[in-house]
């Protein structure tokens, strides 16, 4: 929550929070026997993680802030994965794909991650890092109706 916060607080603080709008931080972490694995830094690092997470289940946890002009709302979600067992070759082209960069846990499940993955329990958009039935309700709580289209003169930062 705390990354998620300091997301959404950035941006606030940088551009502003739109009139009607607002300003949303998310983060994800992967744990692992309550050890939070956090990004690989190094194609090593990401082998390790990986090697570790080889056939067991582990939980994967989005934090969600939403900054509107009446104040702040945060939700979490979290969601099981239980990776596949996994041999020298197929960690090996996991690692090539590249995608354990700026990766929780050093995987992505939209990607050629997903071939990692034995089975998911739970919202799967809360593990690709944006859980979009809490954010939903986040959006209804702030009085903002969610998938709207965006209001004139709001702009998405890139």
């Amino acid at each position: 929550m705390a990354h998620a916060r300091g997301k959404a607080r950035e941006v606030a603080d940088r551009v502003g929070i739109p009139e009607g709008g607002a300003v949303l931080g998310a983060d994800t972490e992967v744990v692992l026997d309550g050890v939070a694995l956090g990004k690989a830094s190094h194609p090593a690092e990401a082998e390790e993680m990986l090697r570790s997470l080889a056939g067991r289940t582990h939980v994967v946890m989005t934090g969600l802030v939403l900054i509107t002009r009446e104040g702040e709302r945060t939700t979490m979600s979290s969601a099981e994965v239980r990776m596949r067992q996994m041999d020298d070759a197929m960690v090996q082209w996991y690692l090539a794909q590249g995608e354990w960069q700026g990766r929780a846990g050093a995987y992505a499940i939209q990607g050629a991650g997903g071939a990692l993955i034995d089975e998911i329990t739970g919202d799967p958009s809360t593990i690709v890092g944006l859980p979009i039935g809490p954010l939903a309700a986040l959006l209804k709580a702030a009085g903002l109706p969610p998938w709207c289209q965006t209001p004139p003169g709001v702009r998405h930062l890139p």
